[in-house]
C-alpha cells in the first residue's frame, strides 16, 4: 500500500497509537473485571499486541512499512531489551535447581531444533507449496521465538531478511500453536500430584526450590528509585552503542576481506549487533550488575520488547495468515516432535511434571509466559520459569541461527 493512501502519515501519531494500543491491552489484562478475566483466558495479550496494529495497517489507517518506529525499534530497542533480558540469568542458581529440570529444559531446546527440519521434510513430503519460498526463513524466525522469545525471533527476522508478510505468518502460527500447548500445560498442572505419584516422581526437591526463591526475593527485590531507572536504561543503551560500535567495523571487514560468509550472516552488522549485545548481557550476570533484577531490569527490557511487537505487527496483513493454512499443520508437527521428545526422557528419568512443563514452556514461552505455567503448579515458582525464559533468552539466538541453517541447507536456498 503506498504510504499516501495510509490514514495516518506522521510517525508522531503512529508512535503515539502504538503506545495507546500497547497501555489498553495491558490495562485490561490486568483488570479484575469478570469479562476481561474470561476474555484473555482465551485470546492472549501478545496475540493482541501484534493483531491490533495489523489491523490498523491492514485496513490502510496507518502504512507500516513507511513508518519510521520500526527501524527505530529494530536498531536501538531490541539490542536493548537483549541486555537487560540476559544479565539477570544466575548461572549457579539454575545449576542448583537440580540435574533433571536441566536435562528437561535442554531436551525442550533440543526438541525445537529437531522439529524445524523434521516438521519441514514431513510437510514438505505430502505440501510441497507449504514449505517452498521463504517458508524456511520465517521457521528460524519461529525457533528463535520457540528457543528463546520475541526479542530472538525478530532478531532473527532480521538475520536471514523474513518478508514481513511471511513474518506476519510465523508469528500467527508462533501465537495459536503455543498458546493452545501452554493451555495443555496449564490443565496438566491441576494434575501434578496424581501423576507424579503414577509415574514415581521424587518432588523433594521442587519443595526445597520454593524455599530458596522466597529468599533471594526476600533479600533483593526492592522498589526502584529514579537511579535505578536510569542506571537500568543507561546499562542497556550503553550496551546497545558499544555493539553498534563494534558490529560496524567488524561486519565492514568480513565484507570486504571474505564476501563469501555473507551466507553465515557474518557480513551483516545487525547479526554482531544481536550477538554483542547478548553475549554483554550474558557477562554482565556474572557482575554486580546482575543484582539490576532486583529492581526490574526484565521488566525494562520486556517494555522496549513490546513496543517493537507492536511495530512489527504495523508491517502484517492479516488477509495474509488465510493464504497459507499448511503452516498451521507445520507448527503443529513441530510441537509434537517438541512436547514428544519430552515426554520421553521425563518417563526415563522419572522427572516431576513441574520439569515437563517448565522444561517445555521455559522455551516456547520464555520469560513472558513461562512464569504462569510455573505459578500454576505453585506461586513462588514462578521465578524458575523467568530463569529458564532468561536462559531461552540468552540462547536463543545462536541457537535459532544454527536450525536456521539447516532449513537453508534443506531448501536448497
Amino acid at each position: 500500500m503506498p504510504s499516501d493512501a495510509a490514514l495516518i502519515t506522521d510517525d508522531g501519531v503512529v508512535l503515539g497509537l502504538v503506545a495507546a494500543i500497547l497501555a489498553l491491552v495491558f490495562w485490561t489484562s490486568s483488570s479484575p473485571a469478570p469479562f476481561w478475566k474470561r476474555f484473555y483466558s482465551v485470546v492472549p495479550a501478545l496475540m493482541l499486541c501484534y493483531c491490533i496494529p495489523a489491523l490498523f495497517n491492514t485496513l490502510g489507517i496507518i502504512d507500516g512499512h513507511a513508518a519510521a518506529l520500526y527501524p527505530v525499534a529494530r536498531d536501538y530497542l531490541l539490542p536493548t531489551a537483549l541486555v537487560l533480558l540476559t544479565l539477570s540469568i544466575d548461572i549457579k542458581g539454575l545449576i542448583g535447581l537440580g540435574p533433571k529440570l536441566l536435562i528437561m529444559f535442554v531436551t525442550g531446546t533440543v526438541g525445537v531444533m529437531i522439529g524445524a527440519p523434521l516438521a519441514f521434510l514431513v510437510v514438505g513430503w505430502f505440501d510441497p507449496d507449504t514449505v517452498a519460498g521463504d517458508t524456511w526463513a520465517g521457521m528460524a524466525a519461529l525457533a528463535g521465538s520457540w528457543i528463546g522469545g520475541g526479542a530472538n525471533m525478530v532478531a532473527m527476522r532480521e538475520i536471514f531478511q523474513v518478508d514481513a508478510t511471511t513474518f506476519g505468518q510465523f508469528a500467527a502460527v508462533d501465537v495459536l500453536v503455543a498458546s493452545l500447548w501452554m493451555a495443555f500445560l496449564l490443565f496438566l498442572s491441576g494434575r501434578a500430584a496424581r501423576i507424579d505419584a503414577r509415574t514415581g516422581a521424587d518432588t523433594r526437591a521442587i519443595d526445597d526450590l520454593k524455599r530458596r526463591i522466597e529468599h533471594w526475593h526476600a533479600q533483593h527485590a526492592r522498589n526502584p528509585t529514579l537511579a535505578d531507572m536510569m542506571v537500568v536504561l543507561g546499562t542497556g543503551f550503553a550496551a546497545t552503542g558499544l555493539a553498534h560500535a563494534i558490529g560496524g567495523p567488524v561486519s565492514a571487514w568480513i565484507a570486504a576481506e571474505a564476501p563469501e560468509l555473507a551466507r553465515l550472516s557474518l557480513t551483516s552488522k545487525f547479526f554482531w549487533i544481536v550477538m554483542l549485545t547478548t553475549t554483554i548481557g550474558v557477562m554482565l550476570s556474572f557482575t554486580r550488575a546482575s543484582r539490576l533484577e532486583g529492581v526490574g531490569a526484565s521488566k525494562f527490557g520486556s517494555v522496549l520488547l513490546y513496543v517493537l511487537i507492536a511495530s512489527i505487527g504495523m508491517q502484517m496483513d492479516l488477509r495474509a495468515i488465510l493464504d497459507r493454512p499448511g503452516l498451521f499443520a507445520l507448527g503443529a508437527i513441530w510441537m509434537l516432535v517438541h512436547g514428544g521428545l519430552l515426554l520421553i526422557v521425563g518417563r526415563l528419568i522419572k522427572a516431576p511434571l513441574f520439569y515437563f512443563a517448565i522444561g517445555s514452556q521455559g522455551n516456547i514461552g520464555a520469560a513472558a509466559s513461562a512464569p504462569v505455567v510455573a505459578a500454576a503448579f505453585h506461586p513462588a515458582l514462578a521465578p524458575v520459569g523467568v530463569l529458564l525464559g532468561v536462559v531461552g533468552y540468552a540462547t536463543g539466538t545462536y541457537l535459532a541461527w544454527v536450525v536456521g541453517q539447516v532449513l537453508r541447507w534443506l531448501a536448497g536456498a
